[in-house]
């Protein structure tokens, strides 16, 4: 079977996954700065988001960096999100289609940081 690179995924007769080049520049992404750089970190993960599970919920240190009067301090939260998310996307799973022979069972989440929604 082929597989396809599209818009940095790759498909296969598997699913979808993450194209392993953009893993690449994820892993070799130096420590942000600024707000530039965390903006456009977020902006690269983020469009992997569906791959992370708890995704807005590893980020929210970073994308609290990115708020108006906001003072840019680099702390613990922010390197460990900074890891996690680069942790995360090296065994990001292959998403496939629902078989459309079984039911579908819809999970959700919920907080006042993030929501979350799974179908098995």
């Amino acid at each position: 079977m082929i597989d396809v690179k599209f818009l940095g995924h790759v498909i296969s007769h598997e699913g979808i996954s993450v194209d392993p080049s953009k893993v690449e520049s994820v892993l070799r992404w130096e420590r942000p700065k600024n707000i530039t750089e965390i903006r456009s970190l977020l902006g690269l993960v983020g469009y992997y988001h569906q791959f992370v599970e708890n995704f807005s919920r590893i980020a929210m240190p970073l994308t609290k960096l990115t708020r108006k009067n906001v003072k840019f301090i680099w702390d613990d939260d922010c390197e460990v999100a900074f890891i996690e998310l680069k942790r995360r996307l090296t065994i990001a799973p292959v998403l496939t289609v629902p078989n459309s022979n079984e039911p579908y069972v819809v999970y959700t989440d919920a907080s006042g940081s993030g929501l979350g929604y799974v179908l098995m």
